[in-house]
């Protein structure tokens, strides 16, 4: 993504080896990854985390826009707090997830809110006419944050990584029903 995209607080950008310790605190945490898809796996070091940031760097130019994996920076301190991804749902890759995760010392400030309604904006600029979240059941947090990006609920299904999961679906059309972006209300406390 050119030029990285920008909200009142946050900063999306392309995630650098530089971020591991940052990253490792994300994809790190049991609270994080209790909650991962099976496309996603719990990082225990520092070492992996660094490996696992450079695949994504290098895989990031050879990506079909918009898909991508994206760290969320907070801009008054520039701490990496969260990421982002757009990324194809097996086992067909005809849909495509939008996916967020935060550090737990991040959570209830709206940070996933403002970042993924920014992303999804974005990729609806780049041509797509949906985006789909899914989430484990009971993971309250991620259902939250995708209602307040403006998500609809589709259903259940085991069609994505043969597990149950909860489906939400945005469209450009769905816009305009989103929660307006945090900093034009009070702060998101379930993100």
């Amino acid at each position: 993504m050119r030029p990285p995209l920008r909200t009142e607080r946050l900063l999306v950008r392309d995630w650098a080896v530089s971020d591991a310790e940052a990253a490792l605190r994300i994809y790190g945490a049991e609270e994080v990854a209790h909650w991962l898809t099976p496309a996603m796996h719990r990082v225990t070091d520092l070492s992996a985390m660094r490996a696992v940031l450079q695949a994504w760097e290098e895989a990031q130019y050879n990506l079909v826009i918009p898909s991508g994996r994206w760290a969320i920076e907070r801009q008054e301190d520039r701490r990496v707090v969260g990421g982002l991804v757009i990324r194809m749902l097996p086992p067909y890759e005809e849909d495509l997830e939008i996916g967020w995760q935060l550090s737990p010392d991040a959570w209830g400030n709206g940070y996933a809110t403002e970042a993924a309604a920014a992303l999804v904006r974005w990729a609806f600029e780049q041509g797509v006419d949906e985006l789909f979240a899914v989430a484990r059941p009971g993971n309250i947090r991620a259902v939250a944050t995708a209602r307040r990006v403006g998500m609809q609920w589709v259903g259940e299904t085991t069609k994505y990584y043969g597990m149950r999961l909860e489906v939400y679906r945005i469209r450009p059309s769905d816009l305009p029903y989103a929660v307006r972006m945090p900093s034009d209300e009070a702060p998101d406390r379930s993100a």
